[in-house]
């Protein structure tokens, strides 16, 4: 019998301020998402199944409107072992930078309270 195959995701949400948008473009192994435009206040969530090797990896390009000047590119989810399930990575991008939260469960190894990741790059 094959191993159970669970799912994991991630979030984006536009906290920026003075009413930027966010821009958005993703990619793993097998898929692309994006290019999108996330208004402030509003998020994208991309919810999936693990692979059964448990290798799933998504990366992300966000730009800060409204010259999407500044940006930043980097993992927005990946697995630690083959006991990690995923969970859900929730990602806030702010006029300071980047941060993330990522809740803890009997699935999910290395959970993190929200705490600044990333800063921005002019």
């Amino acid at each position: 019998m094959l191993d159970h195959v669970s799912g994991g995701g991630f979030r984006i949400s536009n906290e920026l301020k003075f009413k930027k948008r966010l821009w958005m473009r993703c990619y793993s192994k097998d898929d692309v998402l994006g290019p999108d435009i996330i208004p402030i206040g509003q998020h994208y969530e991309n919810l999936f199944d693990i692979n059964f090797w448990h290798t799933t990896r998504f990366m992300c390009t966000l730009r800060q409107g409204p010259n999407y000047k500044h940006y930043q590119n980097f993992t927005v989810f990946k697995l630690f072992s083959m006991a990690d399930q995923g969970g859900l990575w929730d990602w806030r991008a702010r006029e300071n930078g980047i941060y993330l939260k990522k809740v803890a469960s009997e699935q999910v190894l290395n959970p993190v309270y929200m705490h600044k990741v990333f800063d921005w790059i002019n």
